[in-house]
């Protein structure tokens, strides 16, 4: 059976019951349907936090596919749950763009998935729509402003910084000309489209505390300059309340529910490779005061997401996890051993130990934040025993406990071993975790810190362009913020061909973007771009819907 196929074969529990199992009172959900809810801000309580075990599941390297996270994010949290202990997923909400592109949905696989599948992959509750209409009514009202006789703030158009937003590869959207069509049509600049999970809004929903602190970010949020060189801002445009009221639906957490029936929460999406990668503050402070375990999970491979999640989520929520999972596969092992994709599912232990030096990569550069850490073997019907143990003896002779994951196949009875593990891993942690770099230190420093203890690399480069950049945020008082690197997801390097672990190796930044909202400064290394495109043959070319309305190719 396929995904999909298996997904709605589950008839899923009316959302109240799901919520019953969190203590959350029936008056206080809004509904979207029997199997979708809101959940409202004050059921969060910070007195809670310091008891829960918070479990970050993160990945090695991956390859085009991904390599399984958010399955075995959900089969841990279903595993934790057989075990008795009270748990819950709180995981991402899917882009459209990955859905009609190359990875398909993000709702988990086989036996490891929330449910309803299809409409968490599609449209949901309507979040990514309400960040996409808030970014481009700021762009609205700027190309207004501009155009004003009577209330102009006096902005140089050359200056704008800010880009619409739209939940899809276009990348024909990635460069464009805007305001053409004469005096009415404004005045004709070169600017572009971002993909929503790169838009500041996106990183704002999920940086904020409450409505208020929300509503002040997107007044924070840097426009570019007058003609006379000073900053302005949304708030200048008077465009934040109403950004706000945008949010007010979207800023609140989405519950629904695995396949098993236990309780899920999913809120915002940031990818990982051009933004901070991970759900929101607010969901995953109200995992952490609902349940006892809560198992969230950061994108791509841990260079990117988990660093992230550390040093720019939990340093600003005061949180830290009681365990890291770092999710491996054999086909990745393969990969990065130098087979071709085509050649991955093919028995070959000898790749697999070529490979190794990539998980041997990530287990270093996460010792560094103090944090105990669990593999995660995630087991796929082509591996074979002796691909397995390779992996199996390399952890015991680096000293981190392994555990075969059979989610896809089996759900959460799948996961128990896994389960366990973090369990004993969570009872062992007597620590927060070891921040990689200070605020206080220079803009420089951070990013070369980031490079070396995570990436491995030797030096980082700045173009000339990125050097102006730098200098102006620096001066603008920005150079306290963390940072939030974007960088290929398929290379500890910034060239994407640089496979498994690659060596003697400088990290190039082309320029700078700043997130003065979401609080964070945003160097861009190589080529990535923040508006992807659609492969050779996307997805989209799959997915189609009968007479009956029923979907297929969605997986």
């Amino acid at each position: 059976m396929t995904d999909i196929q298996i997904a709605q074969s589950v008839t899923p529990e009316h959302i109240k019951k799901i919520a019953a199992e969190l203590s959350i009172p029936e008056d206080k959900l809004e509904y979207y349907g029997n199997d979708k809810a809101k959940i409202p801000l004050n059921i969060i309580d910070e007195a809670k936090l310091k008891k829960s075990n918070l479990i970050l599941v993160t990945a090695i390297t991956p390859t085009p596919a991904g390599e399984g996270k958010t399955t075995t994010c959900i089969g841990l949290g279903d595993a934790l749950n057989y075990l008795k202990k009270k748990a819950v997923v709180v995981i991402r909400e899917p882009s459209l763009g990955p859905v009609f592109g190359i990875k398909g949905g993000a709702a988990g696989g086989g036996r490891s998935q929330v449910i309803p599948m299809v409409d968490i992959n599609l449209h949901f509750t309507g979040d990514f729509h309400a960040i996409e209409k808030a970014n481009n009514l700021l762009s609205a009202l700027i190309e207004n402003n501009i155009q004003s006789k009577s209330r102009s703030l006096g902005i140089d158009p050359r200056t704008v910084i800010w880009k619409r937003c739209m939940d899809m590869n276009d990348r024909g959207l990635r460069n464009i000309v805007a305001a053409l069509g004469g005096k009415a049509g404004g005045i004709p600049r070169e600017t572009g489209f971002n993909i929503t999970a790169a838009s500041e809004i996106m990183a704002i929903l999920c940086m904020a505390s409450n409505l208020e602190d929300l509503k002040e970010r997107c007044g924070n949020i840097y426009i570019g300059d007058t003609w006379e060189g000073k900053a302005v801002y949304a708030k200048d445009l008077n465009a934040n309340g109403a950004m706000a009221v945008l949010l007010k639906d979207a800023i609140k957490p989405n519950l629904v529910q695995t396949l098993e029936g236990n309780p899920a929460i999913i809120h915002g999406g940031p990818f990982a490779n051009i933004a901070q990668g991970t759900n929101s503050i607010i969901a995953t402070k109200m995992g952490m005061t609902l349940c006892d375990y809560t198992v969230t999970e950061a994108g791509f491979g841990a260079d990117l997401g988990a660093e992230k999640f550390m040093n720019i989520k939990c340093r600003a929520a005061g949180i830290s996890p009681k365990t890291i999972v770092l999710v491996a596969t054999i086909r990745a092992l393969k990969y990065h051993g130098g087979k071709s994709l085509k050649e991955i599912t093919q028995e070959d232990v000898e790749a697999v130990r070529k490979g190794l030096p990539n998980l041997e990569r990530h287990i270093s550069s996460l010792k560094s934040f103090g944090i105990p850490i669990v593999v995660s073997l995630n087991a796929f019907k082509t591996d074979t025993e002796a691909e397995m143990q390779v992996v199996a003896d390399h952890c015991e002779k680096v000293g981190i406990p392994i555990a075969l994951s059979y989610g896809w196949e089996k759900g959460g009875k799948g996961c128990t071993d896994l389960a366990e593990e973090v369990i004993k891993a969570a009872n062992s942690c007597s620590d927060k975790f070891h921040p990689t770099y200070s605020l206080d230190d220079s803009v420089n420093t951070k990013i070369e810190k980031i490079c070396q203890t995570i990436y491995g690399a030797e030096h980082v480069e700045l173009s000339n362009i990125a050097i102006s950049q730098l200098r102006k945020y620096e001066s603008m008082g920005y150079g306290n913020l963390p940072i939030c690197m974007a960088k290929t997801e398929k290379s500890f390097s910034d060239d994407e061909k640089r496979l498994g672990r690659p060596e003697h190796f400088d990290i190039h930044i082309r320029e700078f973007e700043i997130a003065t909202g979401a609080g964070f400064i945003i160097p861009i290394a190589g080529n990535i771009l923040r508006m992807p495109g659609l492969p050779a043959t996307p997805a989209a070319e799959k997915i189609t819907i009968d007479e009956n309305g029923i979907i297929e190719g969605l997986f």
